[in-house]
C-alpha cells in the first residue's frame, strides 16, 4: 500500500513541476538548403540589392528590414542572391554583413522583454507582443541575442 502512495505523490509532483515550466517562447531551427540556396533575413533599415559586388554599382531594388532573400553564392563579404525562385526574379548582390543567412527564429508565445545585455537587471530595450518572431544571431548560454530592427537585444531563455 505504502509503495501505491509514494507513486502516486511522484506523479502529482511531476505534474505540477510540468505544469510550471510552460513555454513561453518557441525556437524554430534555421530552414537549411532549398532548391535554390539558403533563405536569409534583412537586418537593417534599408539594403540596396546592386549588379555587381560594390558599393558603386548599379542598383536593382532597394530592400527592407525583414524581407527575404535566397542567397545562392558568397563571395568577399557580398552575397549573390535572387527575391523569388522564378528565373524573372531580380538577382544581384548584398553586402553580407547587413544579412542573417538561413537563422533560427524566436517566437513569442506570450509578451517578452528584451534586455541591453545578458542580464534581467539590464535596462529593457523592448517588449515583444506575442507571436513576434525574430532571427536569432547568437546563442550564449541562457541567453539569445536577436535582431531589433538594425539593432540587438537579449533574451532569457
Amino acid at each position: 500500500m505504502r509503495k501505491y502512495s509514494w507513486i502516486t505523490v511522484l506523479t502529482a509532483l511531476f505534474l505540477i513541476l510540468g505544469s510550471i515550466g510552460i513555454a513561453q517562447a518557441e525556437i524554430i531551427p534555421p530552414h537549411g538548403f532549398g532548391q535554390i540556396g539558403l533563405q536569409a533575413a534583412i537586418l537593417c533599415e534599408e539594403l540596396t540589392l546592386r549588379e555587381k559586388p560594390s558599393a558603386s554599382s548599379e542598383v536593382v531594388k532597394t530592400l527592407q528590414y525583414g524581407d527575404f532573400i535566397i542567397v545562392i553564392e558568397q563571395s568577399d563579404g557580398w552575397a549573390y542572391c535572387t527575391l523569388g525562385d522564378s528565373e524573372d526574379s531580380p538577382k544581384g548582390w548584398v553586402n553580407a554583413d547587413y544579412i542573417a543567412i538561413d537563422p533560427a527564429w524566436y517566437r513569442t508565445n506570450e509578451k517578452m522583454p528584451v534586455y541591453a545585455w545578458n542580464d534581467t537587471e539590464a535596462p529593457k530595450v523592448a517588449l515583444l507582443d506575442q507571436n513576434t518572431t525574430l532571427p536569432i544571431l547568437k546563442e550564449d548560454d541562457d541567453w539569445l541575442i536577436v535582431s531589433l530592427r538594425g539593432a540587438v537585444g537579449w533574451i532569457h531563455k
